[in-house]
């Protein structure tokens, strides 16, 4: 497993374009690359990461076990070519309180998930979920400010819910 993964890093590093300042990245290479980098380097727990690319902007996502993971995954991160800036947001968690955590994680994600759909003012919104260690993030389009402040006092109201971060983008 560990040599094709290897493999499959060559053979993406070898066809990686050079970039000038002139030449843009696409956020899918970007993502892409990052996750490779993560996975190779022995630092961080990669498959506990979630990469995010939004216009050379990295978002970093999950739970690692210590002070010094969450830093080596944002270092990794800032060397990928085309890497504007990294958003490192995620959750110091040790280990022997992940699996419980993932559990209230998926509870807590679920209820705001249900209580989001049951709300007939966000019916035209495209809401995406997402929790760690109760901090709830909000991601996708929403029709208007309104409906975008409207589903983070919904999710606030949630059991469970520590904090929301609003990643909600108002369409054009």
């Amino acid at each position: 497993m560990k040599i094709a993964l290897l493999f499959l890093v060559l053979a993406v590093l070898t066809v990686w374009p050079t970039e000038s300042p002139a030449q843009e990245v696409k956020d899918s290479w970007i993502t892409s690359k990052t996750k490779m980098a993560l996975v190779t380097d022995k630092r961080v727990k990669a498959r506990q990461i979630k990469v995010e690319t939004q216009q050379g902007v990295v978002t970093l996502r999950g739970k690692v076990a210590s002070g010094e993971e969450r830093t080596a995954a944002e270092e990794i991160t800032k060397g990928i070519a085309g890497v504007r800036s990294v958003r490192n947001t995620l959750e110091i968690v040790p280990e022997a309180k992940r699996k419980a955590l993932d559990t209230k994680d998926d509870e807590v994600t679920k209820a705001v998930r249900d209580r989001l759909a049951a709300d007939e003012k966000l019916k035209a919104a495209s809401i995406r979920v997402r929790a760690d260690n109760g901090m709830v993030t909000l991601m996708g389009t929403v029709p208007n400010s309104q409906i975008k402040d409207r589903a983070v006092e919904m999710a606030r109201k949630v059991p469970g819910v520590r904090a929301v971060r609003n990643e909600l983008q108002l369409k054009s």
